[in-house]
């Protein structure tokens, strides 16, 4: 019997601001991907994108972006909630591209520096995503009061949150491997 296909699951940190506590959110939770024998995965951080904010269409395309989203099973947002929205630059980059999405399933991480985790920034996400596309799972992660999560090394202060990330991907990995085999074995009429 053939070892199954992994699943090609990136990691997408939303975000270009210096100083962002969700970076550190970002890297647990690629690092906690990685760990599953399941999963390949990749951190991609929207900072060090060239793309042009002038155009649009094709043209705004990062071509190496398109490529990964095109390539992946699933995606991971790690997104901050910025006055109950999401970073417009994020928008931005997810707008690029819209047939690599298609019946892909997506896991959005809300991080906060308040108490509610990024659940609003998530709400907000909902809609777009099902424009692009896109299936959200139905566990979310959320990270509340996150400048205050991580150590100076980059470490997570509450082990809770490695129990509540091994639910949201498991979550995705089902979604993942239910849709990769819808778009590989079922035609759309």
């Amino acid at each position: 019997m053939t070892e199954p296909r992994r699943l090609f699951i990136p990691v997408i940190l939303g975000t270009p601001r210096k100083g962002r506590s969700s970076e550190n959110v970002a890297r647990f939770v690629f690092e906690q991907a990685r760990r599953r024998p399941d999963i390949e995965t990749d951190l991609v951080d929207i900072a060090a994108m060239n793309l042009p904010i002038d155009d649009a269409g094709e043209a705004v395309k990062d071509d190496q972006f398109s490529a990964l989203a095109m390539r992946a099973d699933a995606l991971i947002l790690v997104v901050p909630e910025y006055n109950h929205g999401y970073p417009g630059l994020l928008k931005h980059v997810l707008d690029s591209n819209l047939k690599e999405y298609i019946h892909k399933a997506v896991g959005i991480c809300g991080v906060s520096a308040g108490g509610f985790g990024g659940a609003r920034v998530i709400q907000n996400l909902l809609p777009v995503m099902r424009e692009l596309g896109l299936v959200t799972i139905f566990w979310d992660g959320n990270f509340s009061n996150a400048q205050n999560l991580f150590v100076a090394n980059g470490a997570i202060t509450d082990g809770s949150y490695a129990r509540r990330m091994d639910k949201f991907l498991a979550e995705l990995v089902w979604m993942a491997k239910t849709l990769r085999h819808g778009r590989e074995n079922i035609p759309l009429e």
